[in-house]
């Protein structure tokens, strides 16, 4: 089955030419059938490129989804340009009457602040604190997850003396989770942060299950179930190559970077690199929405009842 999302989103085209099933939302209008509600709050700088990478995972499952796109309210971004924000978006205090299925809130390059020093930051409280009342199942991804677990946990965020960025080895950690079925024993996941959650911090909040970790850049996927969330502090959305414009980005502005890790064939960024986590990524998400789909109500009004 489908995504849907609106016929000139740009994701749209991209998504049809790999093959994805996309669906416009007049079409989608005239099926009998009960979509799964997923919004993306979307915190990152390169609006359409990050929309594009949820987009492409989520539409590629059995369900077919309604894709919401949510802004902060007062926030207005640099980067995206007005009409595109203005025609695809929703701000937060639009659609917080509505429930949702599942909602993403991505990550957003501003970890060297303290979450309270984020300008948005009160209105984003209100939104995970909203998340407990309507919304079935809420996923945070690298700084969204570490906002949500220190929002619910009170878990601190530490900055690191270096930048973790490449390709690191994970093992799992609860292979019985749902959330990791069909997960290969050996698999990389790419990161990119200045930041770490630490384990022993984790251990310590009551009722979290850490799901993959690493030893070199230390836990990655954390069950909340209290919250009914997921927090992920690495990038499987990544697109092949957006470790290598983060490089290169860095490199053309003079700024120390070392050569994202296990990454290149050889190490050598003079060559194409390999994705080598892609179909582990459709397998998280996709189980997670089937989670979603296993247990929300069919009745969406019933969420957080």
């Amino acid at each position: 089955m489908p995504i849907t999302i609106p016929a000139d989103l740009p994701a749209h085209d991209v998504l049809a030419r790999e093959g994805v099933m996309v669906m416009s939302d007049t079409k989608a209008i005239a099926q009998d059938i009960r979509p799964l509600q997923i919004g993306l709050l979307n915190l990152m700088p390169k609006k359409i490129q990050t929309e594009t990478q949820f987009a492409r995972l989520i539409g590629a499952t059995p369900l077919q989804i309604d894709l919401t796109l949510i802004r902060m309210t007062e926030h207005q971004s640099k980067h995206t340009s007005a009409a595109h924000m203005e025609a695809f978006y929703r701000p937060f205090q639009e659609i917080k009457a509505r429930k949702f299925d599942g909602l993403i809130i991505t990550g957003a390059p501003i970890e060297h602040l303290p979450f309270e020093a984020v300008t948005y930051w009160d209105e984003l409280e209100e939104v995970m604190d909203w998340t407990q009342t309507n919304v079935q199942s809420t996923f945070g991804v690298c700084w969204g997850g570490m906002a949500m677990i220190h929002h619910f946990h009170g878990v601190r965020k530490h900055l690191l003396n270096h930048k973790l960025f490449g390709c690191f080895h994970h093992e799992i950690m609860d292979p019985t989770s749902p959330y990791l079925r069909g997960f290969s024993d050996e698999f990389v996941i790419p990161v990119s942060r200045w930041t770490e959650m630490r384990q022993s911090e984790i251990d310590m909040a009551p009722g979290l299950r850490t799901l993959l970790a690493s030893d070199e850049t230390g836990p990655c996927l954390v069950e909340d179930p209290a919250h009914r969330a997921l927090y992920i502090f690495n990038h499987f959305e990544y697109d092949s190559g957006t470790l290598k414009e983060e490089y290169d980005r860095d490199v053309a502005a003079g700024k120390p970077i070392n050569v994202p890790g296990n990454y290149y064939p050889d190490d050598d960024p003079a060559r194409t690199p390999r994705n080598r986590w892609r179909s582990h990524a459709h397998l998280l998400y996709g189980n997670w929405l089937n989670e979603i789909y296993q247990h929300t109500p069919f009745e969406i009004d019933a969420i957080g009842r």
